[in-house]
């Protein structure tokens, strides 16, 4: 099975339709799928739901699909650094499944695991409990949270092999790791491409099995979200 695509487009050409469901690999800006993601812009594929931690930020990230209008429904857990998604959900334009951090990692991990559900005490008697089924272990209630499957995965990775063994790099491993299995077909943008048997399998962070397609992106450009610096000190000679 060939997995190494020369690029992105082509990589997702037969594989994007309207109305699918997109999981979206990152932790803010970090480890994001950028090229994946205008590949995605760049085809016109409308109507998504896209299962991600964030929104990306205004023009960049997942932001760039909420400027084309084509994402219908985000399932994510933090929002906060983009106006657009802000004002596209205060509109009544963009549907929002809000969820907790960890169970938003954890519905993922369950959808790639085979598990439809599990049950947290996280949200409960919070607006994130209406409408969900509540029941009590050891007497302390729990709501029910359903795992996540999707069509496609785009994640993105330190390196990879040609087979698509996988291995991400700090925070990146945040959510693509459990992304990469949770959907029926997986497409990685890696920046070092090496041949099959060249990853010390101790090191594989994700399995070539759940990975179909692989792209090469030598480089790409990592922004950083939010800047904080301590002010410079003036000293009595300055």
């Amino acid at each position: 099975m060939r997995k190494v695509f020369q690029n992105a487009v082509e990589a997702l050409a037969d594989i994007l339709t309207d109305g699918m469901t997109i999981m979206s690999g990152g932790f803010g800006l970090c480890g994001i799928p950028m090229t994946l993601i205008e590949a995605i812009r760049a085809s016109g594929v409308r109507d998504l739901t896209v299962v991600s931690n964030n929104a990306g930020v205004d023009g960049y990230g997942l932001g760039i699909l909420l400027e084309t209008r084509q994402i219908r429904k985000m399932i994510s857990s933090y929002v906060g650094e983009n106006k657009l998604f802000a004002e596209q959900y205060l509109a009544g334009d963009l549907e929002l499944e809000f969820n907790p951090q960890g169970t938003l990692a954890e519905r993922i991990r369950a959808g790639g695991a085979g598990i439809p559900a599990f049950f947290t005490r996280t949200g409960v008697g919070t607006l994130v409990a209406e409408g969900k089924e509540v029941r009590a272990f050891g007497g302390i209630d729990h709501v029910m949270e359903t795992g996540l499957f999707a069509d496609l995965a785009i994640v993105h990775a330190y390196k990879a092999d040609t087979e698509g063994n996988l291995v991400f790099r700090k925070t990146a491993r945040n959510f693509n790791p459990v992304m990469a299995t949770a959907a029926r077909v997986t497409v990685a943008e890696v920046e070092h491409l090496v041949e099959a048997g060249e990853i010390d399998p101790d090191h594989v962070h994700t399995p070539g099995i759940y990975v179909q397609r692989i792209v090469q992106v030598p480089n790409p450009e990592k922004r950083i979200e939010q800047r904080t610096v301590r002010p410079v000190r003036q000293t009595e000679d300055a």
